[in-house]
């Protein structure tokens, strides 16, 4: 564990707008079988969304489950205006959560205990637990909610509230790398409570994912700092700070940081759970 270092890293937040009408049509979105990417400019107010329950907010819902595409949770990045938020922010009782924050300050109240989010913050909502948020300062909120639906399992029970910055982890090197990759952790590997990880990886310039990773889970990965060239199944994909990657399961991927500062990305896989033998309800 470190002091908590203001300003140590660097968090990307969409501002909204649109496009002049003199500009391009030279983005970089994509849809494909095995992948998609949404560019930072893709993030305009033409595609927000409003929710129910919540006050002077709107959502970029940038995951949600597809048939056939990634099948296990959803991503938005929230926009909080000063006095907005909501008293009934879930509904879904057996949906579990995830809030990063990027930019801003807010209170987030988790089973009647309140806590100050300032970015970098991590919170763990696990599924039927009653929260609320309220951005009681001046300026613009906003973060990432990850949404799954908890999977149970007889023996082993829920995971319990967590809250944390960052910040205050140490990231744990990859093997072999040099510290030129490492992963901050907000959940320990071996918990077998939880069936979902968000963390943040890190790559310094330079760095690479060295082989081609092709495995069960699925991913949302949203770049928060730097840039990189992305290996998305058959494709090299240029990326940077403000873009989401979203990969179904055995999308083979690997990718190069491109400097000259760090690049690091906001991750999501689900984990620790069997497959589903019957997932159209047979």
């Amino acid at each position: 564990m470190k002091d908590l270092a203001p300003g140590a890293a660097q968090y990307f937040a969409p501002k909204g707008g649109l496009p002049a009408q003199t500009d391009l049509h030279t983005g970089r979105a994509v849809f494909t079988e095995a992948y998609a990417v949404i560019p930072k400019g893709v993030f305009s107010d033409i595609v927000t969304s409003f929710l129910p329950f919540w006050d002077k907010t709107r959502a970029w819902l940038i995951a949600r489950p597809l048939s056939g595409f990634a099948e296990t949770f959803s991503q938005y990045v929230m926009e909080v205006a000063p006095g907005g938020g909501s008293d009934r922010p879930e509904p879904d009782a057996g949906a579990q959560g995830v809030i990063f924050v990027t930019e801003g300050e807010f209170d987030l109240t988790i089973a009647g205990e309140t806590h100050r989010m300032t970015p970098g913050g991590y919170a763990y909502i696990p599924a039927g637990t009653a929260w609320s948020l309220r951005n009681n300062g001046s300026e613009l909120a906003h973060f990432h909610w990850v949404r799954k639906a908890y999977e149970a399992v007889e023996g082993l029970d829920k995971p319990e509230p967590i809250v944390t910055n960052e910040q205050l982890i140490e990231p744990s090197v990859m093997p072999d790398t040099n510290g030129a990759w490492a992963t901050t952790r907000f959940v320990d590997p071996n918990d077998l409570r939880h069936d979902m990880h968000v963390t943040v990886v890190t790559f310094q310039p330079g760095g690479v994912i060295p082989f081609e990773e092709t495995h069960v889970m699925e991913h949302g990965l949203y770049v928060l700092e730097g840039k990189a060239v992305y290996k998305l199944n058959r494709d090299w994909v240029e990326v940077e700070a403000g873009d989401f990657m979203w990969l179904r399961a055995y999308c083979p991927q690997a990718c190069y940081a491109g400097g000259p500062g760090r690049f690091r990305y906001l991750l999501y896989k689900d984990v620790n759970r069997h497959a589903n033998l019957r997932p159209f309800g047979r």
